[in-house]
Formats: C-alpha cells, sequence, structure tokens
C-alpha cells in the first residue's frame, strides 16, 4: 500500500520535543506502519537532527495503531524506469534499509524503541538497533524475509547474532517464526514486556531518565558497547581509554566528580 497524495509524510511520521525528548511516531496504522521512501528519510534526517540538537537528549520510537512496523513498502521507492541492472540491488540496500538502521545506531542521543505491536523484517531491525527496547504484550518479532524467499537486510544477521548468538539468530531467520514478545524479552532482544495500556508511560519516564542523565557519557557509552563486539581487546581497551579522555572535558563529568565531593545530587546539562 502507498501513500496517498494527500498524506504528507508530516502526517505519517508524527514528531515532537517534549522535556528534552524526541518523539518519533511512525502513523500509517491502516498499512501496519510499513515505511515508505518518504518517512525512511524523515526517520533519518529526525535522528541526525537529534544528533545534532543539544536541547534533545533522548529518542523514542514508536508507532500508532496494531503494528510498530511492518517493514518496507517498496512501492512508493523513486525510480528512474530503466530496466534493473548488476549493482542496483546492492545500492538500493546500501542506501536505504542499511542507512535507516545506520541512523540509529550512530545517533549521539540513545533510542528507545516503544513497540506496541508487530514489528517484521526491517520493522524488527528498526527495534533491535534501538538501545533499549519496551515492549507492549501484544508485540510480535518476524524476521519475516525467508518467507518471502529472501536473504535479511537492514543489518539483519548483524543485529541478532549480536543480541542471542549465531544459532538463535539462524533459528529466527531460517523459520521466520512470529516470535512473542514474552519469548523475545527471554532471549534478550526485549528489555521490559508491558501491558500496552503501560508502555507510553513507562517509555516516557525511560526517557525522561535517560534526558536529565550526562548526554555525552551515554553517547561514549553507547559508541563503545556498539564496537565492542567488533573489535579485539586491544582496541576495545584503546577506544575507552579515548572515551574517557574526551568525556573528562565535558561540563557534566565535572558536575559528576564535583556533586560526589559535596554529597549531592548532580545536575547534568548535556554538555
Amino acid at each position: 500500500m502507498t501513500s496517498s497524495p494527500e498524506e504528507s509524510t508530516d502526517s505519517l511520521i508524527l514528531h515532537s520535543t517534549d522535556n528534552a525528548v524526541s518523539w518519533i511516531t511512525l502513523n500509517r496504522p491502516q498499512a501496519m506502519n510499513a515505511v515508505t521512501w518518504d518517512q525512511r528519510e524523515k526517520l533519518i534526517a529526525l535522528l541526525a537532527a537529534a544528533s545534532a540538537d543539544p536541547e534533545v537528549r533522548a529518542v523514542v520510537i514508536t508507532a500508532t495503531g496494531k503494528g510498530f512496523c511492518a517493514g518496507a513498502d517498496l512501492r512508493g521507492t523513486p525510480t528512474d524506469g530503466r530496466e534493473r541492472i548488476p549493482g542496483d540491488v546492492a545500492r538500493t540496500i546500501r542506501l536505504g534499509a542499511q542507512r535507516l538502521i545506520g541512523a540509529v545506531l550512530d545517533c549521539e542521543k540513545p533510542v528507545i524503541a516503544a513497540v506496541n505491536g508487530t514489528a517484521a523484517g526491517i520493522g524488527a531491525h528498526l527495534a533491535f538497533a534501538c538501545d533499549l527496547v519496551l515492549a507492549a504484550e501484544e508485540a510480535k518479532f518476524i524476521e519475516v524475509f525467508v518467507r518471502r524467499g529472501l536473504v535479511p537486510d537492514g543489518g539483519g544477521a548483524y543485529l541478532l547474532a549480536r543480541l542471542v548468538g549465531p544459532q538463535r539468530a539462524k533459528e529466527l531467520m531460517f523459520f521466520g517464526d512470529s516470535l512473542p514478545a514474552a519469548e523475545a524479552e527471554r532471549i534478550g532482544l526485549v528489555n521490559r514486556v508491558l501491558p500496552a495500556q503501560e508502555l507510553a508511560k513507562t517509555a516516557r519516564e525511560w526517557a525522561l531518565r535517560l534526558a536529565a542523565g550526562p548526554t555525552r557519557a551515554i553517547a561514549l557509552t553507547k559508541q563503545l558497547v556498539n564496537a565492542s563486539l567488533d573489535a579485539d581487546r586491544t582496541a576495545a581497551f584503546a577506544a575507552e581509554a579515548a572515551a574517557q579522555e574526551i568525556n573528562m572535558t565535558t561540563r557534566d563529568a565535572n558536575e559528576g566528580v564535583a556533586s560526589f565531593v559535596e554529597r549531592r545530587t548532580p545536575q547534568y546539562r548535556g554538555l
């Protein structure tokens, strides 16, 4: 299903900033929030903007309706009408799904996924790329690619192998079975499973805690964790030392140390 001409990207991706939290909401409930080309580009732009905006200190990605994201809706993808040639598919994946997942992983602010319903294909990977994942009890995750005879994209093999190990990742991707939220929590794909009515409330509470924290320290911690599984011990230790060096130049680090010495609650400003 493609978006109709009267549906603007602004209506299909809702965005607001509240108490230093950037709320990004997929809003195509009639299509189970399958992501169009325009929506993808808007998501990438909003994540980049969150990184650059000192007034934003945490991000929440969620959705309206019964689905979190049913995957990619490629029928709205711009085309020049020419016959496909070798290299086109790889380029499309590289500039499309991989850019979206990379935008989440590279966002300099912590990103929470509040998964309200079905997350399938790239929609599941969008959730798994987030730093923290909250899921409603009704939510489920589906590696749908094998059902269509496709190889997983959007960093699926990269993300799943690191989150649950290669054997479990292969099971999910080879069979494409629906994974209930409770099972996703049990194997480590989800941080918390909540009644649907508590999802937004808990996402807000977690986001506000993150927004009140030392933003640069959290960003550097995110970078260290994300890079750790791709690095040997020497590289990981060097990155850790460099991150500490950088962080100790921030106001928040100095505030944290001073508040400890003075036995008071730190007041972090994200700087």
